[in-house]
């Protein structure tokens, strides 16, 4: 699928819309009731333009902008101030930067799309913070749902999410690690397993910590083995609980 490319409509890295779009997006902002206002990113130009045309014609939001992951659009919605970033997480990079968005424009929803029926993606996107997802054969009507539902403060998933979501709640809750276990990790495997927390893939912390794919991959390797789990997730999840136990307001200072 072609991707754009420069600063022509919903071909570079910015949010400035096509004539067709544009005057689409300017209907959907004329009326004087406050809609919650969109931002679409994805790094596929005609699933942008599409979901533009689609979104615009719905009567409860409003599109302000859309643009790929590139570094400008941080700063682009910076400037637009919306109130749910719908995110392609089809491609690479998404996670990383749903994070900057978290970083950047705290309080803003993210919603992910595209999101495949895999156990560590659906783990990954929990991780991450969004506040709701659409899967890859979701409708639009799903993805209004979402944000409508985000907006509330409230998560609709699918029974397959629910269970999955349950059970690593009570795989975690069952395991108990030694107390000195954790020291085990090296602060390079303590890095590594923070950006895992955060939904990296190995080729994103590489990029991060500046190592290669293969270095990244033993130490995870290593990581799972040290904290006796099979998953990233699980890793992650452990090692945040151990740190919550460790951690001063667990420990309550007497007088």
């Amino acid at each position: 699928m072609a991707r754009g490319s420069g600063n022509t409509p919903f071909g570079g890295s910015t949010a400035v819309m096509g004539s067709g779009i544009d005057a689409s997006i300017s209907k959907s902002m004329s009326t004087t009731a406050p809609r919650p206002g969109l931002f679409i990113i994805s790094d596929v130009r005609l699933y942008r333009e599409g979901l533009v045309r689609s979104l615009s014609r719905q009567p409860t939001v409003t599109v302000i902008g859309a643009a790929d992951t590139s570094p400008a659009a941080i700063s682009e919605m910076s400037d637009h101030k919306p109130d749910v970033v719908i995110l392609d997480v089809g491609g690479p990079g998404s996670f990383e930067f749903a994070r900057s968005v978290n970083v950047n424009l705290p309080g803003v929803k993210i919603i992910a799309f595209a999101v495949s029926d895999v156990e560590h993606e659906l783990l990954a996107c929990a991780a991450a913070g969004f506040a709701g997802y659409v899967a890859r054969d979701g409708s639009e009507a799903d993805l209004i749902a979402a944000v409508e539902n985000a907006l509330r403060g409230e998560l609709s998933v699918s029974p397959r999410m629910a269970s999955l979501l349950f059970r690593q709640v009570a795989t975690l809750s069952a395991q108990q690690l030694a107390p000195g276990e954790p020291s085990a990790l090296t602060q390079r495997e303590r890095q590594i397993l923070a950006l895992v927390g955060q939904g990296m893939s190995n080729k994103e912390i590489a990029r991060e910590v500046r190592i290669g794919s293969a270095t990244v991959k033993n130490h995870v390797h290593s990581i799972l083995e040290k904290l006796q789990v099979h998953r990233r997730g699980e890793a992650a999840a452990r090692f945040r609980m151990l740190q919550y136990a460790d951690s001063p307001r667990r420990h309550p200072a007497t007088f």
